[in-house]
């Protein structure tokens, strides 16, 4: 490709959607949500991909409680005890599921309840 090719490329419009940070949220939350969905109802066929599915789950949590926890994080306060605390309840519960103790329902809800609120205040805005 020739300098005048690159050039004409380079400030081409883009085909692409710029993302917004919810709108990456949001996307996160449902490719993990969906693969927990998959995974669970293949049954005990899909535990495999179900602990794969609850590591992803638990690794975006743990991002997001490490995120709220920084005091130059924009939320409010008490938004961001919530999302704290459950991330800190996801990763509990994530234990039990792994232990075979428990079904990954409530972690599925959850992350639906909050893509939810990360459509709703992208609506909104």
């Amino acid at each position: 490709m020739n300098a005048m090719n690159l050039a004409k490329t380079a400030y081409a419009a883009s085909n692409t959607a710029v993302r917004t940070p919810r709108g990456v949220e949001y996307e996160a939350f449902a490719r993990i949500t969906q693969k927990m969905k998959s995974a669970a109802a293949k049954g005990n066929s899909g535990f495999g991909l179900l602990t794969h599915a609850i590591h992803e789950n638990r690794r975006l949590w743990t991002m997001l409680a490490a995120d709220v926890a920084i005091s130059e994080n924009g939320l409010p306060e008490e938004l961001r005890a919530r999302i704290f605390f459950l991330a800190e309840f996801t990763s509990d519960f994530s234990r039990k599921v792994l232990t075979r103790g428990a079904s990954p329902d409530a972690l599925i809800e959850i992350n639906t309840t909050i893509m939810r609120g990360l459509r709703q205040t992208a609506d909104a805005a």
